[in-house]
């Protein structure tokens, strides 16, 4: 397998503060992991473009691009979104950068360059509305990698999965009621961003599942839920939003995923990829803030892409 993996100093930039989980140590810890199970050297580094603001508008709105620009541009120090979401003065250009690694990504996946990609970047995206930014989210990547496929490369439908602990509700913001996309995930509920399960739309296959779900609850979602409807969805790409911290060992969640888990949910996406579009996938980082569980996880769900594991 030609698996391409994506990443960018830029995206170690931005950070919200000494305290903040959602740090540049995330992707340290994943780099390290990478390098010590001997996967470093079998991945492709393509180069990470900036996003270009007319990308970005195929899935946000010109106003929501053009406030966080002004904030991005104007910010000396920090500048809060939300009380949990904070701008430094590189988080615009590594937000930038984050989306041009997935439309890059999704680029050279139908270009036939790479079999599938992982894009290792932050900020992460699945909260980020079309309007507004949320979640440690400025910017949706995997969804304007799912709208470039679709608007600039002509792609009829695309589905987009996430294992996030949390609902992608930007995700969900953007797509809901588009017949091109289906997204499908499991979700910890209650829990934030305390969405998904109020009358989603049609093309939305949301499962909430409650605190100290495990292995077996997951993969029983994934086997008889996702992906029969996935497979009559038939889509001509998979995105994925790759969240880790449903892992056991990640406090942010109440979950409790291990490697094993992470791995099988991505062979299962593999296959079916390989059955229905030519085993096109781009995995874009979202959560995990434990770094150990989030290395060792990332490892994981790459040597599967790449085939590695058999």
């Amino acid at each position: 397998m030609r698996t391409g993996y994506y990443t960018h100093p830029d995206c170690s930039l931005h950070e919200m503060g000494p305290h903040h989980p959602e740090c540049p140590a995330r992707l340290a810890a994943i780099e390290d992991r990478l390098l010590a199970a001997g996967l470093d050297w079998t991945l492709a580094r393509p180069e990470v473009p900036l996003a270009d603001e007319s990308a970005l508008e195929l899935a946000h709105s010109a106003l929501h691009i053009a406030e966080l620009r002004e904030k991005g541009q104007t910010c000396d120090s920090y500048a809060w979104i939300d009380p949990d979401t904070i701008m430094n003065p590189h988080t615009w250009q590594a937000a930038r950068r984050a989306a041009g690694a997935a439309i890059a990504a999704t680029d050279a996946v139908l270009g036939g360059t790479l079999d599938n990609a992982f894009c290792a970047v932050r900020p992460p995206g699945h909260h980020a509305m079309r309007a507004q930014s949320m979640g440690f989210c400025f910017l949706n990547n995997v969804a304007v990698a799912a709208r470039h496929a679709l608007d600039v490369h002509g792609l009829q439908r695309v589905a987009i999965v996430d294992f996030d602990v949390h609902h992608g509700n930007g995700t969900e913001d953007i797509f809901a009621g588009d017949e091109r996309v289906l997204m499908v995930s499991f979700f910890q509920h209650p829990f934030y961003p305390f969405t998904g399960t109020d009358h989603p739309a049609s093309n939305m296959l949301n499962v909430p599942v409650p605190a100290y779900s495990g292995g077996a609850q997951v993969r029983e979602i994934v086997q008889h839920t996702w992906l029969p409807r996935l497979r009559s969805f038939a889509p001509q790409m998979l995105f994925v939003s790759a969240g880790f911290d449903a892992h056991r060992e990640d406090d942010m969640g109440q979950m409790g995923l291990v490697e094993a888990d992470y791995a099988w949910i991505t062979r299962a996406l593999r296959s079916l990829a390989a059955e229905v579009c030519q085993g096109r996938i781009v995995s874009c980082l979202e959560g995990g803030y434990n770094l150990s569980a989030l290395g060792r996880s990332v490892t994981e769900h790459i040597r599967v892409l790449a085939g590695l594991d058999e």
